[in-house]
């Protein structure tokens, strides 16, 4: 199933749609096509390539951003499929997640207490707190914000290429 990212009036990601509903969109007249994917859909007597991003024709006004709901799933998109400890990037199903304070001594599960952690890592740090094993985290954990990004993210394996410049305005260019 495609995915589009639909932009606001100004370029800023709002959230990702199905291509049914871009294409509705597009119908109405409420956006523009910016970017296609390479699939096309045909039907008696035309085609077109699905929509990749759209954007709104007006400017909307995006109040109260949804908080990120805590899950198994978006703490592994949270750490970026990353093993807080031993920082290497695993499969989803190659992962699990860890207590830093184990709940034996106190730790609740929350956003700042679960990290992401491969099979061996989590066997070796077993009931202790990262110190007590001899371990480090990679970063600290936090709640998420529910920015763009994030929940753009969430539910897609990996983002389309073509979603990068309108997604990760965050991130620094190397200049040559």
């Amino acid at each position: 199933m495609e995915h589009t990212l639909l932009l606001n009036a100004t370029f800023e990601p709002i959230k990702v749609v199905f291509w049914q509903r871009a294409m509705t969109l597009w119908c109405q007249g409420k956006v523009e096509i910016v970017e296609t994917h390479d699939r096309e859909v045909r039907a008696v007597t035309f085609s077109f390539k699905l929509p990749s991003i759209v954007r709104l024709l007006r400017f909307v006004r995006v109040r109260n951003l949804p908080q990120v709901k805590f899950s198994r799933a978006n703490i592994y998109v949270r750490d970026e499929y990353t093993c807080q400890y031993c920082a290497e990037v695993f499969a989803p199903e190659d992962l699990t997640f860890d207590h830093v304070v184990p709940v034996s001594q106190g730790g609740r599960r929350s956003w700042d207490n679960i990290v992401t952690a491969c099979v061996p890592c989590n066997r070796r740090k077993d009931d202790r707190t990262p110190e007590r094993a001899g371990m480090t985290l990679l970063r600290v954990p936090r709640r998420p914000s529910a920015s763009a990004r994030f929940r753009a993210t969430i539910g897609l394996r990996k983002t389309p290429e073509v979603w990068r410049d309108y997604l990760y305005w965050n991130i620094s260019l190397d200049e040559s």
